[in-house]
């Protein structure tokens, strides 16, 4: 059998509730590091998205910093920091100290042409409705108070600060990729071979921009793919692919390409693991190894749910196909890559 078939196993693949034994489901900050984070933030040289990182000296988190990225890139893909006083901080504070903490991880990314460095994932109703070729955009889904299926962001981690979550109800949703892929190999390899194969996806308007050439705004990719070190990738957002799909002249999808997502879909259901987030808390996801989702929820009295949201590009990122060059830019380990597309967007300088 292909390698590719076979389970991976390994830190990576955990399921649902074994990443709380895991020490970063949640890890709280220790005092001296809310202290180290108030003198950095004291001492910002700039504000996003001209600070960086020596900007942002924070060396008494250097150990917890290089156990993250180890955790992140060969460990479970996913850490959890809680305790963040959020409540003593302006809203301008409260951007400039996150921005400072994630630029020591890595290089943030622009999120979509126009500049927007930090999202603000909250309920923005109509005004962020967006719908191509009939279909609510990604941006539009994440930006209401509706659920969202399990997919990635264009980065190599996504980092998300719950700023604020007076809500009733919803909570977000993590899987590992590798989990997924691994039962798929155990239940269905037939179909864990067909995500191995490409699937025609659309590149988001509100997100990229306009393309020029109307054969630029889709492109083949796999969800499944090993690097040239054998280094696990997913890439996926159904809604992307069924934008594709709803485009004269793409490929449709097949039957088996279908009762692959829907199987996707059902296990991500099984696997994942639910957690609520409360203010303060700092969740960094690698876009790799795992999906994300959330069911939905009602901004309540005590207020509206706000996370802020920001991509990163760290020197510590694994080597991709040459086949995802199409939709990263780089595949070289450790590359300024993801994000807005290059050229359509400046990185700050």
């Amino acid at each position: 059998m292909d390698h590719t078939l076979s389970p991976i196993g390994g830190p990576p693949a955990w399921r649902g509730r074994e990443l709380e034994y895991r020490g970063f489901w949640p890890r709280k900050f220790l005092g001296l590091e809310i202290a180290a984070l108030d003198e950095a933030l004291a001492r910002a040289t700039a504000a996003p998205p001209a600070l960086r990182a020596e900007g942002f000296a924070i060396p008494a988190l250097r150990p917890l910093l290089e156990t993250l990225a180890r955790e992140l890139e060969t460990g479970a893909g996913i850490i959890r920091l809680s305790g963040l006083p959020v409540e003593r901080y302006t809203h301008a504070q409260l951007r400039t100290l996150f921005w400072g903490f994630c630029a020591n991880l890595g290089q943030p990314l622009p999120q979509n042409t126009t500049g927007e460095f930090i999202g603000e994932v909250k309920d923005e109703g109509a005004a962020a409705l967006s719908i191509e070729n009939g279909i609510p955009s990604a941006r539009a889904r994440s930006r209401s108070t509706g659920p969202l299926r399990f997919h990635t962001d264009k980065c190599d981690l996504l980092a998300l600060l719950c700023a604020s979550n007076g809500i009733s109800g919803g909570v977000s949703r993590v899987v590992s990729t590798i989990a997924i892929h691994d039962e798929f190999a155990r239940r269905r390899p037939d179909l864990l071979e067909i995500l191995y194969c490409d699937f025609w996806r659309k590149r988001p308007t509100d997100e990229e921009g306009p393309q020029s050439r109307p054969e630029d705004a889709v492109f083949p990719m796999p969800v499944f793919s090993r690097g040239p070190t054998g280094a696990f990738t997913s890439q996926y957002s159904r809604t992307y692919v069924e934008m594709a799909a709803a485009i004269p002249g793409v490929p449709p999808l097949t039957p088996a390409q279908i009762e692959a997502m829907d199987l996707l879909a059902q296990l991500a259901e099984e696997l994942c693991i639910e957690a609520p987030f409360t203010p303060g808390d700092i969740q960094i996801l690698n876009q790799h190894t795992t999906y994300h989702g959330r069911t939905a929820y009602a901004d309540g009295e005590a207020g509206r749910r706000v996370l802020m949201r920001i991509w990163i590009a760290p020197p510590f990122s694994r080597a991709l196909p040459e086949g995802h060059r199409v939709q990263w830019g780089s595949v070289a380990p450790g590359a300024l890559r993801g994000g807005a597309m290059p050229g359509q967007s400046a990185f700050p300088g």
